[in-house]
């Protein structure tokens, strides 16, 4: 289906409208031109929020939703092209959508996008050009098209996390390609190859099985985790480098640390909650990066299990939320009503406790939201709750 000035004048006409109320209203477009304009409808609106860049250019063609549901975000593509320095030959081996693959390439003289689904093949053939970029696609298996590749200096893959039923898989043995069946012949062919996964991935597993990896990003966009990035290298790669960073419109926030030394810190432990309190970054969490926090800044840790840190000054730098404590109370009902008896609304968080952060506003009573933060956890084998609230 190509864009006609019929469905191009539909598109700009209803392309603000919900998609399921124009899918049952009458339409002058034939009935399969009524459903690839409600496509792209969809896909805009999407690309809106997810790709701004790539909503404002006119006629950009947009998948169906799953391939736009998969599809990197903007500010994750910006920060994969701003790892790569310039080089000669960048390979993305399975193009997708191609967001990924419209950033990191132009920082390459030739780009090759291949792709394996027909379809957005086409659909990478009519929008490189829209976004000004010059680029080879191909269509067809990323091993088949290894094996045919010539030297390059870059490789990127992501390869797909559902399995031929459609269900979500987090192994690398079982995404598509099979990462651990090509990872010798990838680094025949380039000698930096860049492998985006799931952040539902067993981390230490991964790296185990990779070996390679020289380099692991871990990515959130507004503190939720999006990706891990696994940069595999030819040299030597002790000591590995963890970098997490928290993207978000205005600005990056950035934790680095070699992997060894949280694996050789000691934990420092609290011995109070003292004047402030710290949420480390979804990035942080995911990395397991819970040692070395407290041998880099000046905090404690809450308790092994228990992800909060607590300070008798304010800790600028450090990477996560901060709050400053009003109270630390346990669930006794005379201590629940002398600090929350003026609180009807409350962010309520728990961390290593018996119940869900929903359970307990039940339990409270309590509304969603307001400028009250509510830690529930568990200190010194007890059960509490730190009143908070947010430092900007």
């Amino acid at each position: 289906m190509i864009l006609t000035d019929e469905i191009k004048e539909f598109i700009r006409l209803h392309r603000e409208e919900d998609v399921r109320k124009l899918a049952l209203q009458k339409s002058q477009l034939s009935s399969d031109m009524h459903t690839f304009a409600l496509q792209q409808i969809a896909g805009w609106q999407v690309a809106q929020k997810k790709v701004p860049s790539w909503s404002l250019v006119d006629e950009i063609l947009y998948p169906p939703h799953l391939s736009l549901e998969q599809c990197s975000s903007e500010l994750t593509a910006q920060y994969k092209a701003s790892l790569i320095s310039p080089s000669n030959t960048f390979v993305d081996l399975t193009g997708g959508m191609g967001v990924d693959f419209s950033f990191m390439a132009r920082n390459f003289q030739q780009a090759i996008y291949v792709e394996q689904n027909e379809h957005l093949c086409q659909l990478a053939q009519h929008n490189f050009p829209l976004l000004h970029l010059n680029a080879r696609v191909v269509n067809g298996l990323s091993t088949t098209v290894l094996t045919q590749l010539p030297s390059v200096d870059v490789i990127y893959m992501d390869p797909a996390r559902r399995d031929e039923k459609g269900r979500k898989v987090v192994s690398i043995a079982d995404c598509s390609p099979n990462l651990l069946e090509m990872k010798e012949q990838l680094l025949e062919k380039a000698p930096s190859v860049w492998i985006k996964y799931s952040p539902m991935l067993d981390i230490t597993l991964a790296l185990k099985e990779l070996s390679s990896v020289a380099d692991l990003h871990i990515v959130s966009v507004h503190n939720e985790c999006k990706e891990l990035l696994f940069h595999l290298t030819r040299e030597n790669h002790a000591p590995l480098r963890v970098v997490c960073v928290n993207l978000k419109k205005e600005r990056m926030e950035r934790f680095e640390y070699e992997w060894e030394e949280e694996q050789e810190s000691g934990l420092l432990l609290a011995d109070q909650v003292k004047s402030y309190l710290y949420e480390p970054y979804a990035s942080v969490m995911k990395a397991g990066a819970f040692k070395i926090l407290t041998q880099r800044f000046d905090v404690r840790k809450l308790g092994v299990s228990s992800h909060l840190y607590t300070s008798d000054s304010l800790i600028e730098d450090f990477p996560g939320r901060r709050f400053k404590v009003d109270s630390c109370f346990t669930m006794n009902k005379q201590q629940l009503k002398e600090h929350l008896s003026d609180c009807r609304q409350a962010n309520v968080a728990v961390r290593n406790f018996p119940m869900s952060a929903e359970q307990l506003k039940s339990k409270l009573k309590l509304k969603d939201g307001g400028d009250v933060y509510l830690f529930a956890t568990t200190f010194k084998d007890q059960k509490v709750i730190l009143k908070t609230k947010a430092v900007s």
